[in-house]
């Protein structure tokens, strides 16, 4: 492991109960990220999405995939200290339901970059197999 959860929180300001990720387990700053959530079958939106069949809800997946990308460029030196902010996201795709006790990994790659303004591509697998793809735009406050 490369990052446990106490030094990402030295990076992004996430907190519990947002704070969506628990491990890095690769990364080049700036560039690529690969970043690891165990779904504990007592995390709270499960309780309402749904009570009877719980399934992770999409746009939380897609903001594992945004924290992780601000793991990869908050890493860089210039940037430490900055807020990650949306932007936009584009070509969210949801193919696999992601369910209590799994764990998600989240790959994300920064394709672009200008000024505070950057799109990574990010695809978030279980066991292997792509569950969801998106690209995020994020602003640098």
């Amino acid at each position: 492991m490369l990052m446990d959860l106490e030094q990402i929180k030295e990076v992004i300001p996430h907190r519990e109960p947002f704070l969506l990720i628990d491990s890095v387990v690769e990364m080049e700053p700036g560039q690529r990220i690969v970043a690891q959530k165990y779904l504990k079958p007592d995390e709270f939106w499960f309780k309402g999405h749904y009570p009877d069949y719980p399934v992770q809800p999409g746009v939380l997946t897609i903001e594992m995939l945004a924290q992780a990308g601000a793991v990869c460029i908050l890493s860089l030196e210039e940037n430490k200290g900055k807020t990650p902010l949306f932007a936009g996201i584009d070509k969210a795709r949801f193919k696999k339901q992601i369910r209590p006790g799994d764990t998600v990994t989240l790959e994300v790659e920064i394709i672009r970059r200008r000024g505070p303004i950057g799109v990574g591509k990010g695809i978030a697998t279980v066991n292997g197999e792509k569950a969801v793809s998106a690209e995020i735009t994020f602003a640098l406050g």
